[in-house]
């Protein structure tokens, strides 16, 4: 019987540790490998391509939204469990939209870790009880006040990466070597940004990117 594989990705080794030592405990699942970064995620998919990831959202280079929406277009057959200490509504949205198709708490981690991972490897989701309480909560308040169409996603791809990489303290230059383009883009990049979300400086452009959870933290 083929083996389940399963590619952990958190920026904290102790985590993975852990996470390893949980999973290879199961009877037919495999920890085929394991990444550092969103970066590294989505260099590790390409090239192991697992059954699954277990996600974590804050990690630097390239954080874990933004690697779950990539594996989720170019790797359609690999499912993303995001593993987390946050407990929001408005970023499980957002996680959900990027193509995730579970959501662990952190501190549930030891309890659901596993069951998630059985669930999206059934093609079923799975939520910690506190974020589907979380969610329940949210839809029926949606109810009574009724449904408002929200504001689309106002960044493209490349442009959180380059918010990324800039708000954690690359220069230019290094921006664009990590991402193996020309410093000019990285500058145009910046410049369009900015003038879309209505900023002024850089200490503003740092500020969105923290409110907004790109940065890795």
């Amino acid at each position: 019987m083929k083996k389940l594989r399963i590619l952990i990705a958190d920026d904290h080794e102790m985590v993975r540790q852990g996470l390893r030592t949980v999973l290879e405990n199961h009877p037919g699942w495999e920890v085929c490998g394991e990444a550092a970064d969103g970066r590294e995620a989505l260099a590790r998919t390409r090239q192991l391509k697992p059954d699954v990831v277990v996600m974590d959202i804050s990690m630097p280079e390239l954080n874990g939204l933004e690697a779950t929406r990539q594996i989720a277009r170019a790797h359609p057959s690999t499912h993303v469990v995001v593993l987390t200490v946050h407990d929001s509504e408005v970023l499980v949205r957002r996680v959900l939209e990027a193509g995730a198709r579970g959501y662990v708490l952190k501190s549930d981690a030891c309890r659901d870790v596993v069951a998630a991972i059985e669930s999206v490897a059934a093609n079923k989701p799975f939520f910690t009880t506190a974020i589907s309480e979380l969610l329940l909560q949210a839809f029926l308040k949606a109810c009574e006040a009724g449904e408002q169409p929200r504001a689309p996603e106002p960044l493209t791809p490349r442009e959180r990466e380059i918010v990324q990489l800039l708000a954690e303290g690359k220069s230019n230059k290094e921006a664009a070597a990590v991402l193996g383009i020309g410093v000019r883009t990285v500058e145009t990049h910046r410049s369009h940004t900015m003038q879309k979300l209505g900023l002024h400086n850089f200490s503003e452009l740092v500020h969105y990117a923290m409110r907004n959870g790109i940065t890795g933290g």
